[in-house]
């Protein structure tokens, strides 16, 4: 039977669509694998797309905010989740095959125990000691020589702790005896101390203080009584996403990733 023009045309028309569907669906699929965010899609920076579990010094807490938002923001696709703790736990958590992709520690002593379980760290940042008192400085702490006052009740981070064993370092080599009415877990946890009124005084990181400088003030130690804490950062062998987790420590020493930490504080590594 011979078709009018007409009826050819609707006869194209039906047969076009037709081959266009199987195409539509290939579109489709292609679409979702190059956009749908799971951790074979790649970020707009060429770093692949994850969610990376970071486990960090408490000290870094609030930088590693404003460092999260930062980056997620020029790595769509990429979520960060921190896991803040005292080195010395999650020195533990890693030995104990914790799932996590970065390790950031206070310290170079606590990355060396779990070197089998990371990739080769790169120091970060620096930080040093102050003496925190409550908002006003209402005892007068001018030195660490006054924290040797049994009236002053101080809170020092535990000896295992990294700002516990800075502490301990820059107390020992001035001969001054101190008996803490308590040892915390955590820089954090001395800062709370203070900032809550429980404790007079206590030897915290220059950028914790400034963390809380609404509620208290930083006496200065000087350099040559000080301690430097140096802050390395490592991927994690047994992460998923290696590759992402590369790029996250890359990043942190960029100039973008240095410029946060040091408007927060800390010092170049």
């Amino acid at each position: 039977m011979t078709l009018a023009p007409a009826g050819r045309r609707t006869a194209a028309a039906v047969l076009t669509a037709a081959l266009l569907v199987p195409l539509a669906a290939c579109g489709s699929d292609d679409t979702k694998k190059d956009t749908g965010g799971s951790p074979a899609s790649g970020s707009a920076s060429g770093a692949p797309a994850a969610n990376l579990t970071v486990l960090a010094a408490a000290s870094l807490t609030d930088v590693f905010k404003e460092a999260d938002a930062a980056y997620e923001k020029s790595h769509p696709g990429t979520k960060l989740t921190f896991s803040f703790a005292g080195s010395q736990e999650l020195v533990a958590q890693v030995s104990q095959g914790s799932p996590a992709d970065v390790l950031v520690t206070a310290d170079t002593k606590s990355m060396d125990k779990v070197r089998v379980d990371t990739g080769t760290p790169a120091i970060i940042a620096k930080n040093r000691l102050v003496i925190a008192t409550g908002e006003g400085n209402p005892y007068k702490v001018d030195d660490l020589k006054d924290l040797a006052d049994t009236k002053l009740k101080v809170v020092l981070a535990a000896p295992e702790v990294p700002a516990g064993k800075y502490s301990k370092q820059i107390l020992d080599k001035q001969k001054i005896a101190v008996k803490p009415v308590s040892q915390e877990p955590n820089v954090r946890a001395v800062l709370s101390k203070v900032e809550l009124g429980e404790a007079d005084a206590g030897l915290v990181y220059r950028t914790d203080a400034e963390s809380a400088k609404d509620k208290v003030d930083a006496v200065e130690i000087p350099d040559d009584q000080n301690a430097v804490a140096q802050y390395p950062a490592a991927t994690l062998k047994e992460s998923k996403n290696a590759e992402a987790a590369t790029a996250f420590v890359a990043w942190l020493s960029s100039p973008e990733g240095q410029k946060i930490l040091q408007d927060a504080g800390f010092q170049k590594p």
